[in-house]
């Protein structure tokens, strides 16, 4: 089947960039479609959210639902077909991760998420192996910071029509099987997680949909030594830092949060109330989103 990605394939890739530029958004408040009860669904929220998420990658979500209930991105997920929960290892035992300020004690404050600090732009899971692929995931809001905190988002079919309309060689190898290298992991046992090189850019040979593992962190990373990888990858960098207008920042407010299918995302330094700290629930799958036409069936078999 012809393919956009195909660096062969003018028009495919002009047809489907034009498509991706049609359905943009114009400022962050476009992202948002409002529901009552993320754990509840009615089908023409269900839908809102399905079709957004094909148009885009993502979406936000406004409830009035604020309690700290860590069933509404499960329940959420599951009626979106986000299935496959990958429960990480600083997850809590049901697979999903509170991303808040950790206690001193134990593993979790030795990394980023669970700290006030800033995080570079990334998508979840870079390290993964390629059979364990995050492709979709959920960010629920329970509590924002007193102060700071807020997230920048870009879909990462955006970037690659950057990048490809600015030299199609910088694509390509972004999507060499040897582009991007995480080093391995070591605790006081050896190896807790082994080192991964992959590509930066790839498409699943089922779905024929673009994926993106990156990160903007320049320490334990090993990119490929070439010009042409080392200037792909200054573009990618320069690009995140600019002021396009496919990049969207935003604050999520309590009962809000993000589903997407594993979107370019960044999220700013900060400030916690001692009495109502930031609190958000991290679930990461092996799925994406629905595809409206699967909803469709489905919808039509009931």
């Amino acid at each position: 089947m012809p393919t956009p990605f195909d660096l062969n394939n003018a028009p495919a890739y002009a047809h489907w960039r034009a498509a991706k530029w049609a359905a943009q958004p114009h400022q962050a408040s476009d992202l948002v479609v409002p529901i009552a009860d993320p754990r509840l669904l009615q089908k023409t929220e269900l839908l809102a959210l399905i079709n957004k998420c094909s148009q885009v990658n993502m979406v936000i979500y406004q409830s009035a639902v604020t309690e700290a209930d860590k069933n509404i991105p499960l329940r959420l997920g599951q009626q979106l077909g986000l299935h496959r929960l990958d429960g990480n290892w600083l997850a809590d035992v049901d697979g999903i991760s509170p991303i808040a300020v950790a206690e001193p004690s134990g593993d979790r404050p030795a990394f980023i998420p669970y700290t006030n600090r800033a995080i570079k732009w990334h998508t979840d899971g870079y390290y993964q192996p390629a059979q364990r692929l995050i492709r979709g995931m959920v960010l629920h809001c329970v509590r924002p910071a007193s102060r700071g905190g807020e997230t920048a988002l870009l879909d990462h079919d955006m970037a690659y029509i950057a990048m490809r309309d600015a030299n199609p060689d910088w694509v390509r190898a972004l999507m060499a099987a040897d582009a991007m290298t995480i080093p391995a992991r070591l605790d006081d046992d050896g190896v807790a997680r082994p080192e991964q090189t992959g590509p930066v850019f790839s498409v699943d040979p089922h779905t024929g949909v673009l994926h993106m593992r990156y990160t903007a962190r320049t320490r334990s990373i090993v990119w490929k030594d070439d010009a042409t990888t080392r200037a792909a990858v200054k573009f990618l960098a320069d690009f995140l830092a600019s002021d396009s207008p496919c990049i969207f920042r935003l604050k999520l407010a309590p009962g809000m949060g993000l589903v997407c299918n594993n979107v370019l995302h960044d999220r700013a330094a900060f400030e916690d109330a001692p009495a109502q700290p930031r609190l958000l629930y991290r679930a990461r799958y092996l799925d994406r989103v629905m595809a409206p036409e699967i909803y469709n069936k489905l919808a039509s078999s009931a």
